[in-house]
């Protein structure tokens, strides 16, 4: 039984539908599918383990308490508050993602 709830925020929602828009246009359906797949069943881990992941690299959201999951070349930003785990964002770990704080 998970310990911990795991919510999206609407921008998190925004961007694995972005992720997802792009596997499928560059490289098609099955892409899509697996890519969402592998950040689904990456942040059910958060149920259960959501302090296994360490605070975000950048001061100024490890001081706010954001935590980093890497799957692939993704990184999804989240926060926990209690029992709730907010996914904020998951983007390319490319992006400056602070900016989207």
């Amino acid at each position: 039984m998970p310990k911990y709830t795991v919510e999206l925020l609407n921008p998190a929602w925004q961007d694995i539908d972005a992720i997802s828009d792009f596997h499928m246009s560059e490289v098609g359906p099955k892409s899509a599918k697996k890519i969402t797949d592998k950040i689904f069943n990456a942040m059910e881990k958060l149920e259960s383990f959501p302090k296994l992941y360490p605070l975000a690299p950048y001061k100024e959201l490890a001081d706010k308490g954001f935590r980093i999951l890497i799957i692939e070349k993704y990184v999804c930003i989240y926060k926990l508050q209690g029992k709730i785990v907010y996914i904020h964002h998951i983007v390319a770990g490319s992006t400056n993602y602070t900016a989207l704080f």
